[in-house]
């Protein structure tokens, strides 16, 4: 019976093993050593905060693994024999394999600073990470957080629960605008100093250093301030989890190298998840990481079909991600960039309280829609996917907006105002529709 072992029991590994299970009668072997059972690792934050316990967040009952015949090894694999096809544990046991795929997912962003090795300073991503924060963050007062993405804004709202005052060091002008376009990152920056937080913009982190009882007690920023603090967060980002693979005739780069069907360079060794680098995806181009809970996902539904003998191109489709900042929703739809290209164009509507906002991106030459960010307002992601892939101008996907309502019984609609804020934004611009049947937004202001 032919063998399959899988390095990583999250999102990408499960996914894979459960939908090979569905198709086929091969033995199946995961192997992790974060924990025993898979759980969902967006929830985590949720567990801190006491809204959820650990076995809340395992979509599976423990028995399911044994009834669907998936082994569950709780181990360290320390090197991978492709020669001979096994792994090696920590034990020094050895398991032999048919077919291995590494998903082994991600690790935090350290970059050389001193002190970011003492106790109280750490990351945020595994199990472990949250079983080590309950420690870090018993009876303290104070905490700095290093970096200015989504998971530092998760962490804050953790830190926030039980009452721990953070400032934020953030290297970018907003938080988060190396990402954000600029009056996006500066609504979410307002918003972060209105929750009661200390946001330090244009700062970067120059060194931790500890107090008498080893641990850390403050931190010196490159504007040489001294911040006091009992614990520092560092989440500047992750990067794929390959510690395993590089000492092995697997070829990676930043990640584990893969082409479309998720195949390494070796024969019968295949990658997927946070740990990949997409080979097929542009030079230098962020898509050439996928370190997304969803993509995770697709990569094992389309690794799946490969390893049962229907060998399946990824296509991921449109680019798409959602998050909360603290009680603001976001969601992104294909292609929104920090800055407009010289062949696109933004428009950007935000309501008077400041706690909503919308932008769309679109082409210059024919209009179509390539991108849009929503704050604060829920939009159905199958609609605005759709309209992306169908090119849909600009002109039509605003005059059709209430098709994406998410519920129009229970959330507040501000079409009219969107539309009145691109009548003045392009008064006099040749915007005129090809259905005469619609309204035409070069023509009519809507009040």
């Amino acid at each position: 019976m032919e063998h399959l072992v899988i390095i990583g029991n999250g999102i990408a590994g499960i996914t894979t093993a459960r939908r090979v299970r569905k198709m086929s009668d091969m033995k199946i072997t995961v192997i992790s050593a974060e924990t025993k059972y898979f759980f969902s690792r967006t929830a985590l934050m949720y567990v801190y905060m006491g809204h959820m316990r650990f076995n809340d967040i395992k979509p599976y009952e423990d028995w399911f693994w044994e009834k669907n015949r998936i082994e569950l090894i709780y181990a360290l694999v320390t090197s991978i024999d492709t020669d001979n096809k096994k792994v090696k544990l920590a034990d020094n046991s050895e398991i032999s394999y048919d077919k291995l795929v590494i998903a082994t997912g991600s690790k935090t962003n350290k970059f050389g600073w001193k002190g970011e090795y003492l106790p109280g300073v750490q990351g945020f991503y595994s199990l472990q990470d949250l079983e080590l924060l309950e420690e870090n963050t018993k009876n303290i007062s104070q905490a700095v957080i290093v970096g200015g993405g989504l998971i530092g804004i998760e962490l804050a709202e953790m830190l926030h629960s039980r009452n721990i005052y953070v400032t934020f060091l953030v290297r970018e002008e907003f938080y988060w605008n190396n990402i954000l376009p600029r009056e996006d990152s500066i609504l979410i920056s307002r918003h972060i100093l209105e929750h009661g937080f200390d946001l330090k913009l244009n700062v970067q982190l120059k060194e931790i250093l500890a107090g008498e009882n080893g641990r850390v007690k403050s931190v010196i920023t490159d504007k040489g301030e001294e911040i006091k603090c009992q614990f520092v967060g560092l989440t500047p980002g992750v990067h794929p989890n390959i510690d395993v693979v590089k000492n092995s005739k697997v070829e990676t780069n930043r990640g584990v190298l893969v082409n479309e069907y998720f195949e390494t360079n070796i024969p019968d060794v295949y990658a997927a998840g946070d740990c990949v680098e997409l080979k097929f995806a542009e030079p230098g181009s962020r898509f050439r990481f996928e370190q997304l809970w969803y993509t995770g996902k697709m990569h094992g539904e389309t690794l799946a079909q490969t390893l049962c003998g229907k060998r399946t191109k990824y296509e991921r489709g449109v680019w798409f991600n959602s998050a909360k900042f603290l009680n603001i929703e976001y969601q992104t739809y294909g292609f929104v960039s920090a800055k407009p290209k010289d062949d696109e164009t933004h428009f950007y509507w935000e309501h008077p309280s400041a706690k909503k906002a919308v932008r769309f991106v679109y082409k210059n030459d024919d209009h179509s829609v390539i991108g849009m960010n929503t704050y604060g307002i829920r939009y159905r992601h199958e609609i605005f996917e759709k309209w992306i892939k169908e090119k849909k101008r600009i002109e039509f996907v605003l005059e059709h907006l209430t098709e994406a309502n998410f519920d129009p019984e229970f959330y507040e609609k501000h079409e009219k105002e969107i539309l009145k804020k691109f009548n003045n934004d392009n008064d006099g611009a040749d915007l005129k529709l090809k259905s005469a049947t619609k309204l035409s937004l070069s023509e009519k202001k809507i009040i």
